[in-house]
């Protein structure tokens, strides 16, 4: 059963957050799938995984394009594990599955800010306690660190 953590955003939004999380996972050796809430978000998560930085390189590949199983980072928007992930983050909308067995880790990050997503996490961190998940919970500090909460 996969470890759930759950990323309370509120200093950073996620696209400021989430090429760092994206490049340690690599650094670990891990593939991963970022699903995105719809066709939008995914397609400017993937221009901005491009150019989020001048002296970093991320690999990444979107479902739109034929070779996603050859990706170290696969951006997504529906279920599934179209290049045998490690690890899946849970971006901008994108729930909890209700199968957790495919992945060694679960991120889902949320807004703060957003009271529909924090209503949805709410309801996600039930729905992983039910199935049995160990999941946590992670909120940024006033330096933007990340502190464990529960």
């Amino acid at each position: 059963m996969a470890e759930v953590l759950f990323y309370h955003l509120q200093r950073q939004p996620v696209e400021a957050v989430l090429p760092g999380l994206l490049l340690r996972s690599l650094e670990r050796g891990w593939r991963v799938v970022v699903e995105a809430g719809d066709e939008q978000r995914m397609a400017a998560l993937d221009d901005h995984l491009w150019t989020f930085s001048d002296d970093s390189f991320l690999p990444h590949g979107s479902a739109r394009e034929p070779d996603i199983a050859s990706q170290p980072v696969a951006l997504v928007c529906e279920p599934g594990n179209p290049n045998n992930a490690n690890v899946r983050f849970l971006v901008h909308g994108a729930r909890a599955p209700d199968d957790l067995s495919a992945w060694e880790r679960v991120v889902l990050m949320f807004d703060g800010a957003d009271e529909a997503a924090l209503s949805a996490a709410r309801e996600d961190w039930r729905k992983v306690k039910a199935l049995g998940a160990d999941a946590t919970y992670w909120q940024q500090n006033d330096q933007g660190r990340w502190e464990k909460k529960a």
